[in-house]
């Protein structure tokens, strides 16, 4: 059973051919090999990660201890204000001598609602209800450090480090601790291959408390829109983004007073610390080259044994779409024999289709004829009830016969035109209102205009395409109109009478039938009559909206009616 794979029809399939080569190209790349390698990656990005934390916690340890020391005196001096506030006097020696006695700070002090410090380590009163960061701390009343850089009562910049003082649950003010910047000294050298670009200590809205150089300077080098509280974990976070220059930097953020102030080291993308050993690398790297090597063997194994066979039967089926013609030459013995099986298929495919397409072209030449014939022999008895109507005319005893007679005869010739037009336009679905109606009009006007009478037709018409279910109710609806229109005209200040017919597009689908024309209020009877009656019925055929205005030198009659896209189904009876 095994041998009858190995026979020269099977191997000679696409299928076998292209197994055969990927696997030849997969078998250096093994499942552990990937999966180890992929571990061995993730640890070292972890090790680095965890080594750039702990080089940021092992730099800022003494500035952690400091701030985290201010808080806790804070804290304790907190319960002392609430009991020695009322006295302000007592208050300000009790924190002058902490101060004296810590050595630590440049000011302590409690800073009440109303921005007034009266219990200070420098004594007096000074009112602080202006100032910002004072305004600031108390809003988020909770804990906020700011760096002064001309504070008001230091000589020098300062750590403002602010703790709220509550009593029965109501916060009473602010207790403020500041510590001499120049006090937060480098903390360790950082041993290692490379140094970072800086260390930062920042506040919780991103601003920046110390820094090894100048403030401003070491600004520029955090992200746009930094927020520590988002990018901070419990124990730290390794993360990559931009600066406001446009730079691509490292950040290794820890906080070091919860929620309140966080430390940040600021690395080169490029960090040594960051990469592995030259061989770790070229391991980690060895699946890309071996995938690389699996991709170009196999694009080459499929573009030989497939791609430009299916590219040569693609462009053989786009000229049989195109012209209807099949190639004279085929593949040859070479080609899998999957793809000589395709072409044979497209062949007689294509045969067929080309068979069955003259025997439907051939038919539907015939339908085409015979509904033109149709519309062609309706349109010539309709025509002959009109010369039988006219020879009726002609034997009519009075003008009153003879005028219903032709009103008649111009409906018939109405219909007629549709029908004209339909077997004359090349297609029998639809046609154009446009040559419609200017037939029509022209017909009406033959019939019913008196030569002696000087009277101005206008008409303006849009392309317009109908069904012939609304062509014929549009066209007899214009047939009565200009009968009306012809039959009630009058000059109007000396001046010709004027007839006026327009169809526009008002919409994507729907058009507007306009027909006017100059008379007097008292010569156009609007409510009553055959013609008025049969107007409405038309407009209602058409589902449109009739409207009739009647000035002292017009009278005009509009119709919006629908005109769809795509015209109506086509029911088969």
């Amino acid at each position: 059973m095994t041998s009858g794979f190995f026979t020269g029809d099977v191997l000679r399939g696409l299928a076998a051919r292209v197994l055969l080569f990927l696997t030849l190209a997969l078998l250096p790349i093994g499942i552990i090999a990937i999966v180890q390698t992929r571990a061995i990656s993730e640890q070292s990005r972890v090790n680095a990660e965890l080594s750039l934390i702990a080089i940021t916690e092992r730099a800022t340890a003494k500035k952690q201890e400091t701030y985290q020391d201010a808080f806790s005196a804070a804290k304790a001096l907190s319960s002392v204000v609430r009991l020695r506030r009322a006295n302000s006097a007592e208050c300000s020696k009790f924190l002058a001598e902490y101060k004296r006695a810590s050595g630590l700070y440049s000011l302590v002090a409690f800073t009440a609602l109303d921005g007034i410090m009266a219990c200070s380590s420098v004594g007096g009163t000074v009112d602080f209800s202006q100032s910002p960061e004072f305004q600031r701390a108390l809003k988020n009343n909770r804990h906020h450090a700011i760096h002064s850089g001309d504070p008001k009562i230091s000589e020098e910049p300062v750590i403002v480090l602010y703790r709220p003082v509550s009593e029965n649950g109501e916060t009473i003010g602010m207790m403020a601790v500041s510590v001499p910047e120049n006090s937060l000294i480098s903390d360790a050298d950082i041993q290692h291959d490379i140094t970072p670009l800086a260390i930062l200590t920042v506040n919780r809205f991103g601003e920046v408390l110390t820094a090894e150089g100048p403030l401003e300077d070491a600004a520029t080098e955090l992200p746009m829109a930094f927020d520590p509280m988002l990018r901070s974990k419990k124990r730290g976070l390794v993360f990559d983004d931009v600066t406001e220059a446009g730079l691509n930097r490292l950040y290794a953020i820890v906080p070091i007073v919860e929620n309140t102030i966080y430390a940040v080291s600021i690395w080169p993308t490029d960090a040594v610390i960051l990469g592995s050993s030259t061989s770790t690398r070229l391991t980690s790297l060895m699946p890309i080259f071996m995938w690389i090597a699996s991709l170009v063997v196999a694009f080459w194994a499929l573009n030989r044994l497939a791609l430009k066979h299916i590219r040569k039967l693609g462009r053989q089926m786009r000229r049989f779409a195109m012209d209807r013609t099949l190639p004279p030459d085929t593949f040859d013995p070479s080609v899998p024999t999957e793809l000589v099986a395709m072409e044979r298929t497209f062949f007689e495919m294509a045969e067929s289709i080309m068979k069955d397409e003259a025997t439907l072209e051939d038919s539907l030449r015939e339908k085409n004829i015979l509904l033109k014939e149709v519309h062609h022999r309706v349109k010539n008895n309709l025509q002959l009830i009109s010369s039988i109507m006219n020879m009726q005319i002609r034997q009519a005893s009075g003008p009153e016969e003879r005028d219903v007679l032709q009103r008649l005869q111009q409906r018939i010739l109405g219909l007629a035109t549709v029908h004209e037009n339909l077997y004359q336009n090349d297609s029998l679905v639809r046609v154009n209102a446009k040559n419609l109606l200017r037939g029509l009009v022209d017909q009406v006007l033959g019939l019913g205009m008196d030569t002696a009478t000087k009277t101005e037709v206008i008409q303006t018409y849009d392309d317009v395409m109908l069904d012939p279910d609304d062509a014929a109710p549009l066209s007899l609806m214009v047939s009565e109109a200009m009968t009306n229109a012809l039959k009630y005209v009058r000059t109007t200040g000396g001046k010709p009478g004027q007839i006026s017919i327009t169809l526009r597009h008002t919409g994507e689908e729907e058009a507007q039938l306009t027909v006017s024309n100059t008379a007097t209020e008292e010569e156009h009877d609007v409510g009553t009559g055959l013609g008025s009656k049969l107007i409405t019925a038309f407009a209602r055929q058409l589902n449109g909206q009739i409207e009739i205005t009647q000035s002292d030198d017009e009278y005009r009659l509009s119709v919006v009616f629908p005109v769809p896209k795509d015209g109506k189904p086509i029911l088969d009876y």
